[in-house]
Protein backbone atom coordinates (compact mmCIF):
# COMPACT_ATOMS: atom_id res chain seq x y z
CA UNK A 1 0.00 0.00 0.00
CA UNK A 2 1.44 2.94 -1.31
CA UNK A 3 -0.64 5.72 1.06
CA UNK A 4 -0.64 6.21 4.59
CA UNK A 5 -2.81 8.41 6.62
CA UNK A 6 -0.79 11.50 8.46
CA UNK A 7 -4.22 12.56 9.69
CA UNK A 8 -7.78 12.58 8.96
CA UNK A 9 -7.30 15.15 6.25
CA UNK A 10 -4.00 14.12 4.49
CA UNK A 11 -2.00 11.32 3.40
CA UNK A 12 1.75 10.50 2.50
CA UNK A 13 2.14 8.20 -0.73
CA UNK A 14 5.07 6.51 -1.47
CA UNK A 15 6.63 6.77 -4.88
CA UNK A 16 8.47 3.96 -6.36
CA UNK A 17 10.54 4.36 -10.13
CA UNK A 18 8.96 1.88 -11.78
CA UNK A 19 5.38 2.37 -10.84
CA UNK A 20 2.96 5.31 -10.89
CA UNK A 21 0.17 7.31 -8.92
CA UNK A 22 -2.32 9.08 -9.99
CA UNK A 23 -3.84 11.91 -8.26
CA UNK A 24 -6.25 15.18 -8.57
CA UNK A 25 -4.83 18.07 -10.04
CA UNK A 26 -3.86 20.80 -7.06
CA UNK A 27 -3.74 17.67 -4.24
CA UNK A 28 -0.14 18.00 -4.07
CA UNK A 29 0.71 19.99 -0.67
CA UNK A 30 4.30 19.13 -0.37
CA UNK A 31 6.92 16.24 -1.82
CA UNK A 32 10.49 14.92 -0.97
CA UNK A 33 12.90 12.93 -3.50
CA UNK A 34 12.95 13.27 -7.12
CA UNK A 35 9.28 12.97 -8.12
CA UNK A 36 7.80 14.46 -11.39
CA UNK A 37 4.08 15.75 -11.67
CA UNK A 38 2.39 15.37 -15.37
CA UNK A 39 -0.62 16.25 -16.37
CA UNK A 40 -2.82 13.01 -17.38
CA UNK A 41 -4.69 13.08 -20.66
CA UNK A 42 -5.44 9.52 -21.44
CA UNK A 43 -7.74 8.89 -18.85
CA UNK A 44 -5.77 6.47 -16.15
CA UNK A 45 -5.34 2.76 -16.75
CA UNK A 46 -8.70 2.70 -18.83
CA UNK A 47 -7.09 4.67 -21.34
CA UNK A 48 -9.20 6.69 -24.29
CA UNK A 49 -12.20 5.12 -23.62
CA UNK A 50 -12.25 5.53 -20.45
CA UNK A 51 -11.53 9.24 -20.61
CA UNK A 52 -14.42 9.44 -23.37
CA UNK A 53 -16.40 7.55 -20.57
CA UNK A 54 -15.77 10.00 -18.36
CA UNK A 55 -16.25 12.92 -20.56
CA UNK A 56 -20.21 11.79 -21.14
CA UNK A 57 -20.68 11.17 -17.89
CA UNK A 58 -19.66 15.02 -17.02
CA UNK A 59 -17.22 13.25 -14.98
CA UNK A 60 -13.83 14.57 -16.38
CA UNK A 61 -11.90 15.46 -12.86
CA UNK A 62 -8.66 16.31 -14.27
CA UNK A 63 -5.54 14.10 -13.00
CA UNK A 64 -2.06 14.26 -12.92
CA UNK A 65 0.35 11.42 -13.20
CA UNK A 66 3.09 11.05 -10.57
CA UNK A 67 6.55 9.04 -11.14
CA UNK A 68 9.69 9.19 -9.51
CA UNK A 69 11.20 8.22 -6.17
CA UNK A 70 10.65 9.58 -3.07
CA UNK A 71 6.98 10.29 -0.83
CA UNK A 72 4.28 13.21 -1.27
CA UNK A 73 1.50 14.85 0.80
CA UNK A 74 -1.59 14.88 -0.63
CA UNK A 75 -4.57 16.83 0.82
CA UNK A 76 -7.46 18.58 -1.07
CA UNK A 77 -9.79 21.51 -0.05
CA UNK A 78 -9.27 20.20 4.13
CA UNK A 79 -11.80 17.70 3.06
CA UNK A 80 -11.46 14.18 5.19
CA UNK A 81 -9.80 11.33 3.84
CA UNK A 82 -10.08 7.55 3.34
CA UNK A 83 -7.71 5.23 2.30
CA UNK A 84 -9.66 1.90 0.91
CA UNK A 85 -7.35 -1.27 -0.38
CA UNK A 86 -8.93 -2.72 -3.23
CA UNK A 87 -7.62 -6.82 -3.47
CA UNK A 88 -9.52 -7.52 -6.83
CA UNK A 89 -12.53 -6.47 -6.63
CA UNK A 90 -14.55 -3.34 -7.34
CA UNK A 91 -14.82 0.32 -6.17
CA UNK A 92 -17.65 2.32 -7.75
CA UNK A 93 -16.87 5.93 -6.77
CA UNK A 94 -17.87 9.51 -7.77
CA UNK A 95 -15.01 11.06 -9.90
CA UNK A 96 -14.64 14.21 -7.91
CA UNK A 97 -14.34 12.48 -4.57
CA UNK A 98 -10.87 10.69 -5.84
CA UNK A 99 -7.89 11.99 -4.34
CA UNK A 100 -5.23 9.42 -5.41
CA UNK A 101 -5.06 5.89 -6.31
CA UNK A 102 -2.74 3.19 -7.56
CA UNK A 103 -1.47 3.43 -10.91
CA UNK A 104 -2.05 -0.46 -11.44
CA UNK A 105 -5.83 -0.34 -10.80
CA UNK A 106 -8.18 -0.07 -13.62
CA UNK A 107 -10.30 2.52 -14.40
CA UNK A 108 -13.04 3.00 -15.86
CA UNK A 109 -16.75 4.17 -16.21
CA UNK A 110 -20.68 2.77 -15.25
CA UNK A 111 -23.84 3.39 -16.53
CA UNK A 112 -25.96 3.75 -13.63
CA UNK A 113 -28.94 2.61 -15.08
CA UNK A 114 -27.26 -0.58 -14.77
CA UNK A 115 -27.28 -0.94 -11.56
CA UNK A 116 -30.82 -0.52 -10.22
CA UNK A 117 -32.64 0.66 -14.12
CA UNK A 118 -34.66 3.77 -13.94
CA UNK A 119 -34.17 4.11 -10.38
CA UNK A 120 -30.59 4.19 -10.83
CA UNK A 121 -30.84 7.24 -13.18
CA UNK A 122 -32.98 8.71 -11.07
CA UNK A 123 -30.87 8.10 -8.31
CA UNK A 124 -27.55 10.20 -9.86
CA UNK A 125 -30.26 13.30 -10.08
CA UNK A 126 -30.99 12.83 -6.63
CA UNK A 127 -27.49 13.18 -5.66
CA UNK A 128 -25.92 15.30 -8.33
CA UNK A 129 -24.07 12.42 -9.38
CA UNK A 130 -25.22 12.43 -13.34
CA UNK A 131 -25.89 9.13 -15.36
CA UNK A 132 -22.36 7.61 -14.77
CA UNK A 133 -19.95 6.54 -12.10
CA UNK A 134 -16.19 5.78 -11.73
CA UNK A 135 -14.93 2.47 -11.49
CA UNK A 136 -11.60 1.15 -10.27
CA UNK A 137 -10.63 -2.56 -10.38
CA UNK A 138 -7.46 -4.58 -9.38
CA UNK A 139 -4.98 -4.69 -6.62
CA UNK A 140 -4.18 -1.72 -4.93
CA UNK A 141 -5.32 1.35 -2.86
CA UNK A 142 -7.82 4.49 -3.59
CA UNK A 143 -8.00 7.76 -1.36
CA UNK A 144 -11.33 9.41 -1.51
CA UNK A 145 -12.48 12.71 0.08
CA UNK A 146 -15.68 12.87 2.47
CA UNK A 147 -17.43 15.69 4.24
CA UNK A 148 -17.23 14.99 8.31
CA UNK A 149 -15.56 11.58 8.12
CA UNK A 150 -16.40 8.10 6.17
CA UNK A 151 -17.51 4.72 8.24
CA UNK A 152 -17.82 1.61 6.23
CA UNK A 153 -21.04 -0.45 6.59
CA UNK A 154 -20.68 -4.13 5.55
CA UNK A 155 -23.86 -5.10 3.48
CA UNK A 156 -24.47 -8.97 3.49
CA UNK A 157 -27.23 -11.27 1.67
CA UNK A 158 -29.05 -11.28 5.22
CA UNK A 159 -28.67 -7.28 6.12
CA UNK A 160 -28.74 -4.73 3.13
CA UNK A 161 -28.33 -1.25 4.07
CA UNK A 162 -30.17 1.80 3.43
CA UNK A 163 -28.61 5.04 2.87
CA UNK A 164 -29.31 8.85 2.42
CA UNK A 165 -28.18 9.18 -0.98
CA UNK A 166 -26.40 12.32 0.08
CA UNK A 167 -24.39 10.86 2.43
CA UNK A 168 -23.28 7.90 0.02
CA UNK A 169 -19.14 8.49 -0.50
CA UNK A 170 -18.96 4.71 -2.32
CA UNK A 171 -18.67 1.01 -2.29
CA UNK A 172 -17.43 -2.16 -3.14
CA UNK A 173 -18.02 -5.46 -3.95
CA UNK A 174 -20.86 -7.49 -5.54
CA UNK A 175 -23.59 -5.51 -4.52
CA UNK A 176 -26.75 -4.23 -5.94
CA UNK A 177 -28.67 -0.71 -5.65
CA UNK A 178 -32.13 1.02 -5.88
CA UNK A 179 -33.35 4.10 -4.75
CA UNK A 180 -37.08 3.63 -3.02
CA UNK A 181 -39.07 6.76 -2.21
CA UNK A 182 -39.68 6.99 1.58
CA UNK A 183 -41.66 10.20 3.58
CA UNK A 184 -39.97 10.94 6.73
CA UNK A 185 -39.74 12.77 9.56
CA UNK A 186 -37.83 15.31 8.31
CA UNK A 187 -40.03 15.52 5.07
CA UNK A 188 -43.12 16.28 7.89
CA UNK A 189 -40.63 19.21 9.12
CA UNK A 190 -40.04 20.82 6.13
CA UNK A 191 -36.43 19.18 5.85
CA UNK A 192 -37.94 17.58 2.03
CA UNK A 193 -34.85 17.12 -0.04
CA UNK A 194 -33.05 13.65 -0.16
CA UNK A 195 -34.62 12.33 2.78
CA UNK A 196 -37.54 11.51 0.86
CA UNK A 197 -35.55 9.15 -1.17
CA UNK A 198 -33.34 5.95 0.46
CA UNK A 199 -30.73 4.12 -1.56
CA UNK A 200 -30.64 0.50 -0.86
CA UNK A 201 -28.14 -1.93 -0.97
CA UNK A 202 -27.88 -5.64 -0.93
CA UNK A 203 -25.44 -8.63 -1.84
CA UNK A 204 -22.11 -8.68 -0.06
CA UNK A 205 -19.70 -5.66 0.19
CA UNK A 206 -18.94 -2.75 1.86
CA UNK A 207 -20.30 0.79 1.40
CA UNK A 208 -18.88 3.96 2.31
CA UNK A 209 -21.16 6.92 4.60
CA UNK A 210 -19.47 10.27 5.24
CA UNK A 211 -20.97 11.91 8.39
CA UNK A 212 -23.02 14.80 6.27
CA UNK A 213 -25.18 15.60 3.19
CA UNK A 214 -22.78 17.99 1.78
CA UNK A 215 -21.52 17.11 -2.06
CA UNK A 216 -17.68 17.91 -2.43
Amino acid sequence: MPFREINSKMIEATVVSGQRLFSQRGAMLAYRGDVTFTPNVQGGQGGLTSMIGRRVAGESTPLMTVEGNGTVLFGHGGHHVQVIPLTGDTLYVEADRLLAFDGTLQQGTMFLGAQGGVMGMVRGQVTGQGLFTTTLQGHGSVAVMAHGGVIELPVTPQRPVHVDPQAYVAHRGELRNKLSTALGWRDMVGRGSGEAFQLELSGQGVVYVQASEEKL
